[in-house]
């Protein structure tokens, strides 16, 4: 569990910035990461918003390929949900990995091409010709793919400097399947940390829970 004891490192790095509010400091600074190693709020979204994670094998995907970012290339996640077609995250890098851009960069790339062979080759996707169409169609219009694009390229971060609008996004990522009627409590939800907040065994991820002891200041993970 993490409290928030990181105000020197924040002061010192956004000392211009300290006397904003987080949406004023997005308005000036925009959907980009500047601080590699902050902790930001983060959406991946699928071209076209197909539901791509109505298959539990797409969903264990992720959750593989996040537990991989975790043990191998330093990452930290503090929240996630997944949803049948976007993921919501809160996500750090450590200090002396390549940061959180990276990190970012390979995990999509490698999650693309897991998830597009998965549709291509499996016999549980009845949708593979349509789906075959769609990642095709976004990706010969994108410079940077070849042949099919999965993911959205932007992941409209949102660095978390204060903790109560950190509180407010983990509360929304929590909420997000009570919100879509999925379940009526954000805990039934297994494909995200809300029962990591609440102490219940056997998730299916780890994560760095943020102690939420005060929701004045800075946040400091």
């Amino acid at each position: 569990m993490y409290s928030y004891e990181y105000e020197v490192y924040l002061k010192r790095t956004y000392s211009n910035q300290f006397n904003k509010s987080d949406e004023e400091f997005m308005d000036k600074k925009g959907y980009t990461i500047d601080n590699q190693y902050a902790a930001y709020f983060l959406t991946f979204t699928v071209v076209g918003w197909v539901d791509l994670f109505t298959r539990p094998a797409c969903k264990t995907i992720l959750i593989d390929s996040l537990k991989y970012c975790q043990e191998h290339k330093g990452l930290i996640v503090h929240a996630y949900v997944i949803m049948s077609n976007h993921v919501h995250l809160v996500l750090r890098a450590e200090e002396g990995s390549a940061g959180l851009s990276a990190i970012i960069r390979d995990f999509k790339k490698f999650t693309s091409k897991s998830l597009l062979k998965w549709v291509l080759t499996s016999s549980q996707e009845s949708r593979r010709e349509w789906l075959e169409i769609v990642f095709k169609h976004h990706g010969i219009r994108n410079t940077n793919n070849t042949t099919y694009q999965v993911w959205q390229q932007k992941s409209c971060p949102k660095i978390l400097l204060h903790s109560r609008f950190t509180n407010q996004k983990i509360n929304y990522i929590h909420n997000n399947p009570v919100a879509a009627k999925i379940v009526d409590k954000p805990e039934d939800y297994v494909y995200s940390s809300a029962r990591n907040y609440m102490n219940i065994p056997h998730a299916l991820l780890d994560v760095n829970v943020i102690d939420f002891g005060v929701e004045e200041g800075y946040v400091f993970t």
